[in-house]
């Protein structure tokens, strides 16, 4: 299999909810844009690909409001998602030899939030952006081979959200921004995973929320240059990563302003380069490592809680690395 896709136009997905008085026991909204995505899976048999991915300097941009000062709802969720680069692969009982190549030079961005008077249950509002993604699920004893590079050249990579209630019980406002990802996850006998990353973007993650009267409110903003997640349950891991974040920096904002409440916080963390490898240790697994990391760009983390009036707890946590490296074998949870 070969799959070639180029997106050389910009891709924006907008929503825009306006209410009046009352929106109801459940409110949700979303909004999602993709340069380019793909998915190819198999099952009970051999698969070999090859998969190639390229976007242009265009912008790509998910963007969901609400629009909501003198209302109230019950629940809401809202999620803005952008995706430059997108390619999922699947093996079930069976094989595979894959490569997968990809290339952002789209500014990608996830923007978007919501104002409401009253919200008596839960309000979740989420962006997520990744210019370069790929996704790999094996399971039934499947075996995989696969090769991935990454390059992220864009100007920008960014997910913001910005929310603000009059009354809220329970409200939590996060935004995720991810230059180059990779999560290959494995039950069979082997996963051989060559992870090459590049990202020269700046990196913005960015939450704010405001709250007059709450239960809890919360906002939490995470930005990473290039991450990469890789096990195996059940056989052997073989990992060989290089990561290079050199670009305009890794930043992640995390803001709450609290009037009169219970529980209030603010959480923002960002790293250049992020790796995480695992096996199964009572599923005579085995590990085997080669890793590089390099980060030359700036990492900085912002966790501001400000309180003007009486809450009961008020947490604010921030936290920048470089690069980071975890590996590990383990017994599955619960054993």
């Amino acid at each position: 299999m070969r799959s070639n896709q180029t997106a050389g136009g910009g891709v924006t997905s907008q929503t825009q909810v306006n209410v009046g008085a009352n929106s109801g026991a459940k409110t949700a909204a979303t909004a999602v844009a993709t340069g380019n995505s793909g998915y190819a899976g198999v099952t009970g048999a051999t698969m070999t690909g090859v998969y190639t991915q390229t976007t242009n300097a265009v912008p790509i941009a998910a963007i969901n409001k609400i629009e909501a000062p003198n209302a109230q709802a019950g629940d809401v969720s809202a999620s803005s998602q952008a995706l430059g680069n997108t390619q999922s692969l699947s093996v079930s009982g069976g094989t595979a030899g894959l490569r997968v190549n990809q290339a952002n030079a789209a500014q990608v961005t996830s923007d978007g939030g919501g104002v409401y008077g009253l919200v008596t249950g839960q309000a979740r509002f989420d962006a997520a952006t990744i210019s370069n993604n790929v996704s790999y699920s094996g399971d039934s004893g499947s075996g995989t081979a696969m090769a991935v590079w990454q390059n992220n050249t864009a100007d920008l990579t960014q997910a913001a959200q910005f929310t603000n209630y009059g009354q809220v019980q329970d409200a939590k406002t996060t935004a995720q921004a991810t230059g180059n990802n990779v999560s290959a996850v494995n039950n069979g006998f082997v996963l051989d995973a060559n992870v090459q990353q590049h990202n020269q973007s700046y990196v913005r993650a960015q939450a704010e929320s405001t709250a007059a009267y709450f239960g809890a409110v919360s906002s939490t903003a995470s930005g990473v240059g290039n991450n990469a997640l890789l096990g195996d349950v059940g056989g052997e891991v073989l990992i060989d990563n290089s990561q290079l974040n050199d670009g305009g920096g890794i930043e992640a904002v995390a803001s709450t302003t609290a009037q009169d409440g219970y529980d209030a916080s603010a959480t923002a963390s960002a790293t250049g380069n992020s790796v995480t490898g695992y096996a199964c240790g009572s599923c005579d697994g085995r590990m085997t490592v080669n890793n590089s990391q390099t980060n030359n760009s700036e990492v900085g983390a912002t966790g501001t809680v400000t309180t003007t009036g009486s809450v009961r707890s008020a947490s604010g946590v921030s936290t920048a690395t470089g690069n980071s490296a975890t590996y590990y074998v383990s017994r599955p949870s619960g054993q």
